[in-house]
């Protein structure tokens, strides 16, 4: 997402809970994801899903769907939201905004909130094409200050995409998990060139 006003430091937003908790927003925390397969589609032991809490987007921000049946999930794209979490819930909760995406990772801790169902069609990558065939992640923070992008949420969104790519038969590899700036024809420059993609990938491929 585009950024929207000067960023808090990252010390005001840890002190007050940036790595939120769902109390902090008000919301119930129910564990949705959905359950780890036994094994992916090439016959080796998939990922589990790590604990997601389920933050309903509004309806007016995402296509109800039958993903993988109506389109194939074949994309895994990485956004950064130039937001708060905090902000970023409020953003995916205002029908106004038409936009969205299936997950966001919290930096402080990891905590992942899921927005939207891997079913749907979140409005997240600006490609019709790629929102039909991708799974959105943000990741909370800012691309010019890498301090977002902690060990615990790279862990927790590494552990996230291995069980997406295990559950849709996606490979672990630079050509299917993208940043949102290499959606063809991205206005968008994240995660930008402080995201870790070296670390994040092998992460992925640890499961």
């Amino acid at each position: 997402m585009e950024a929207h006003g000067p960023a808090p430091t990252r010390r005001t937003l840890l002190r007050s809970g940036a790595g939120l908790g769902a109390a902090a927003l008000g919301l119930a925390a129910t564990a949705t994801a959905p359950a780890a397969h036994a094994a992916d589609r090439r016959g080796r032991r998939a990922a589990a899903y790590p604990p997601t809490h389920w933050i309903p987007a509004s309806a007016s921000n995402y296509r109800v769907s039958s993903r993988p049946t109506a389109y194939p999930i074949d994309f895994v794209v990485i956004h950064v939201t130039q937001e708060t979490f905090p902000d970023a819930v409020k953003i995916f909760q205002d029908p106004a905004r038409q936009v969205s995406a299936h997950y966001m990772v919290a930096s402080a801790d990891g905590y992942i909130g899921q927005f939207v169902r891997e079913k749907d069609v979140a409005w997240h990558a600006g490609n019709k094409d790629y929102n039909n065939r991708g799974i959105g992640i943000e990741h909370e923070g800012w691309v010019d200050d890498p301090a977002w992008f902690t060990e615990e949420m790279y862990a927790s969104s590494a552990a996230l995409t291995a069980a997406v790519c295990d559950r849709f038969g996606i490979p672990k590899d630079r050509e299917h998990i993208i940043g949102h700036s290499e959606v063809p024809g991205a206005d968008h420059t994240d995660p930008g060139p402080l995201w870790d993609w070296d670390r994040y990938m092998e992460l992925v491929g640890q499961g």
